[in-house]
């Protein structure tokens, strides 16, 4: 597919992007990593960003009131450049709000003995768990890709392999802190303010400026024992993958992959303090190694070629939680095709992985207009029961592979994801990255059907990809009954910020 450019620049971007990225955006992501890494050492270290907080929170709260004391005339958001996010779009609503900067990047305090970490909200997966480790701690859920941040991860979502035992990202958290429309400073907990604290996730920003998070975290061991077993039925994968995930005694992660509608690979692994005589060593995150997803993809074809004893190995704990953080899962085989070359790997995957938010940045509009024509970024969170009709579904409409498989628990807690009954239901995260090969593949139709299987399945949508559900349809797929309760209850609320839908909804993002 090729798209008219509209400058020789543009052209070159478009088709020489991967030029782009190593020459200039690879040494660039590695001077900015290797002077946030030693910054957020040295703040965590001398114990500065305690003393810096409570300042940059009332800096926030003299914004606010400076709105407050105007016309009022706009609504709020954050002054965060949309591309710094993680979200593929571009957020319109910001080019009419008044943005507030929300300037909190910190690691505030390691509780040992209550088992918690307190950050503040653009904290990183990737500066979390370097900080966490050395304490022989983790977070209980840790969403794998390094740039995801705690705010994002809890006015969305989060979900891990270990999300079958613990919940979502939000389920692991505490303790929110927020500055609300009124300018005033509100902490919540599921005791405290139990509203607004079972409302806070999925709001996406429209009930006040998260702060500060407290979240629990669990002791940590040396490596993971990660027992590879491929299928070359999907029914069988998923009779596997259920009963991993449903165990009354499971295994700390459960994860798969599917290459085709057919075959894929179960993984289930555990924290071990040694490595074991039943397996090799992994160090899967040094910069020669090869993409994780072709890794797994290889025990799938040794299984097709009549190895079919399951394999096993022992992989670095830190390795392990970010082990698609390196090709993006496997988005970044369509930006640097040859990125998992052996050569390339050895001489330049030291400079690995490009900064997302360079890449939205360096992103002319005809490669926007190519994404948005032959290219699909969705999760869609199902019943677990559902899952191989989901599969049947997503291959008619889309057909793209490898598809990722998370299996997670919802608690039955107050707030916008509702159960059948019990105190869980188990679901699944159905992850789809890349380029569509079904036939008759149309992105606002194809992904309208998958969102209508979605609703009458009693699943939902991962909101920082399109959603192109109407406001009724949106409601009907999350119940806002606690959420409109809060928002008529906070002063302001309703004047400073917009509904949901009206901030993740495809009309509100380019």
């Amino acid at each position: 597919m090729t798209f008219q450019t509209e400058s020789f620049a543009e052209y070159v971007i478009v088709e020489y992007r991967w030029l782009i990225v190593i020459v200039a955006l690879l040494p660039i992501s590695l001077l900015w990593k290797i002077w946030s890494t030693f910054r957020n050492w040295l703040v965590f270290t001398l114990n500065s960003a305690p003393k810096m907080h409570d300042k940059k929170v009332k800096d926030v709260q003299k914004q606010v009131k400076r709105w407050l004391a105007g016309d009022r005339s706009t609504r709020l958001c954050t002054a965060r450049p949309t591309w710094q996010t993680m979200s593929f779009r571009h957020g319109i609503y910001k080019k009419t709000s008044t943005n507030i900067s929300v300037n909190l990047v910190d690691v505030l305090e390691v509780d040992t003995k209550n088992m918690t970490v307190r950050c503040e909200p653009l904290v990183t997966m990737g500066q979390l768990s370097r900080t966490l480790e050395p304490l022989g701690l983790a977070l209980a859920v840790v969403p794998e890709l390094d740039q995801l941040t705690v705010g994002g991860l809890v006015m969305g979502t989060g979900v891990e392999t270990s999300s079958h035992i613990h919940g979502l990202f939000q389920h692991i958290c505490l303790q929110y802190e927020l500055v609300m429309a009124d300018g005033s400073v509100v902490t919540c907990t599921k005791d405290e303010k139990p509203d607004l604290f079972y409302a806070v996730p999925w709001s996406y920003g429209t009930l006040g400026f998260l702060t500060s998070v407290v979240i629990k975290v669990v002791p940590a061991k040396k490596y993971v024992r990660l027992q590879y077993e491929p299928y070359t039925s999907l029914t069988e994968l998923a009779t596997r993958f259920s009963k991993e995930s449903l165990d009354n005694k499971p295994h700390q992660f459960v994860e798969a992959l599917l290459f085709t509608k057919d075959t894929g690979v179960v993984m289930t692994g555990d924290m071990v303090d040694e490595v074991g005589t039943d397996g090799k060593l992994n160090c899967i995150g040094k910069w020669y190694a090869e993409w994780f997803y072709k890794q797994v993809e290889r025990h799938l074809k040794k299984f097709k070629a009549g190895n079919k004893q399951p394999a096993v190995e022992y992989i670095p704990l830190r390795d392990y939680y970010h082990r698609h953080t390196r090709s993006f899962f496997w988005e970044l085989q369509d930006i640097v095709p040859f990125g998992n070359n052996i050569i390339f790997r050895v001489l330049f995957g030291w400079l690995m992985p490009p900064e997302v938010s360079l890449l939205k940045l360096t992103q002319p509009d005809a490669v926007s207009k190519l994404y948005e024509r032959a290219h699909i970024i969705q999760d869609m969170l199902v019943p677990i029961d559902r899952l191989e009709k989901a599969i049947l579904k997503f291959h008619e409409e889309f057909e793209v592979y490898p598809i990722w498989l998370c299996p997670f628990k919802v608690l039955n807690q107050p707030g916008q994801l509702k159960i059948k009954s019990g105190d869980s239901q188990m679901f699944v995260d159905i992850g789809v990255y890349g380029v569509p090969k079904a036939k008759g593949f149309e992105t606002v139709a194809s992904t309208r059907r998958i969102e209508s299987f979605v609703v009458q399945n009693n699943g939902f949508q991962m909101l920082y990809a399109d959603t192109y559900t109407t406001l009724e349809e949106f409601r009907k797929m999350f119940d806002h009954t606690l959420y409109d309760k809060v928002r008529d209850s906070l002063p302001f609320c309703k004047e400073a910020f917009p509904e949901i839908h009206g901030k993740v909804n495809r009309t509100a993002r380019k």
